[in-house]
Order: C-alpha cells, then structure tokens, then sequence
C-alpha cells in the first residue's frame, strides 16, 4: 500500500460531504457517542460501494442510465428529506441540549442510506481503485479489498474524529437559541445543496 494512496485517501475522506455533515450533526446533537455510531454508520455505508467496485457492479451502474438516475433520484430524495428534518426544531438531530430520542441503530440507517444512495461513490471507487495497482499484481481483487479496508478505516477515523470535535464545542452551542437556529438552518443548507449537487450530476 502506497503512500500516495494514503495521502490521496486522507485528503478525500477529509474534504466535506454528505458522510461528514452527518457525523458533525450526530455530534452537535447527541455528543461524542452518537458522532462515533454516525462515523460507523457512514463507514458501512461505503461497503455496498466497494464491492460493486471491486465485483464490476460499478462499471454496470456507469453503463446503465436507468438504474444510474434511479439510484440517484432517490439519494436526491433522502438528502432533501434530511435537509427538511433538520431545518425543524424537532428534526431528525436536535441541537438544542435536549437527549436526542433516535437510538443507534436509527444514527446508523441515517448514516447508511447516505452513502449507499449515491451511485456517484460506486463510480469514483471504480475509477479510484485500479489507479493505485499494477499491472503485475498476482491478486488484483485483493489488492482492492486491501485498498477498500484502509479507504474504510481512514473514513471512519476521520469522521470520528469530526463528530468528538463537534461533540465538544456541543455545550457552547446548546445554551444559545440564536446559535442553535443558524447550525439547524446551516445544515439545513448543507444537505439541500448537496441534493441539489447530486441532481445535476452526470455519470
């Protein structure tokens, strides 16, 4: 495994998106434990995508309009309904200090259906994985489940790492409605441009 890979993987799972809005609001809303099962949640939602990489689903998903923009329009869906939930006082995750009623195991479909409803994950590793193997590799399908496994680790790290920090700037936020209003309305915005996002995208 090269460093390449890891630094590339580092700045990927780093940059902003779906998986890590939802560990920071998992954060905000219900502390580091809840950020830690969002991470997870997030985490397991990458594995659906990995093997259809690593199987050839992927290259079936980018040659097949059809079950592309399905796939699609029912992320577009979900992230619009998240961008909703969040937006109401009593939303899907609660920044307002008061014990959050979802358990783990709703953090974690949340989380999942984030990820495995965006077809564009199962294309990028499609196309992301094979960069980083050669020509003369003995078992090129366990180099890629090599590279999967460390692509999963660095994200659920990264992203937990995001929620604890959220976690902990939790109590400067919760005792302040104004700022409680501008994080739900922010995150509102955060999910609603990312549905919008992934309505205008091409395979």
């Amino acid at each position: 495994m090269s460093i390449e890979f890891l630094l590339t993987t580092l700045v990927i799972v780093a940059s902003p998106g779906t998986g890590a809005i939802y560990t920071l609001a998992a954060g905000l809303s219900g502390g580091a434990r809840a950020s830690i099962v969002a991470a997870f949640g997030c985490t397991l939602g990458i594995i659906p995508h990995m093997i259809a990489a690593i199987s050839g689903l992927a290259a079936l998903l980018h040659t097949s309009a059809t079950a592309f923009q399905v796939l699609k329009w029912l992320g577009v869906a979900y992230l619009l309904y998240m961008a909703i939930s969040m937006f109401r006082a009593g939303g899907v995750l609660r920044i307002d200090g008061a014990p959050i009623t979802k358990s783990d195991r709703q953090i974690v479909t949340s989380a999942v259906l984030i990820n495995l409803l965006n077809p564009k994950l199962s294309i990028f590793f499609f196309a992301f994985l094979p960069q980083f193997m050669t020509s003369s590799e003995i078992s090129p399908l366990l180099v890629m489940f090599h590279l999967s496994l460390a692509f999963m680790a660095l994200t659920f790290i990264i992203f937990a790492l995001y929620g604890v920090f959220a976690a902990y700037l939790r109590r400067h936020i919760v005792s302040n409605p104004m700022v409680q209003r501008w994080m739900r309305r922010g995150f509102a915005a955060a999910f609603g441009a990312l549905a919008i996002q992934l309505a205008l995208a091409a395979k």
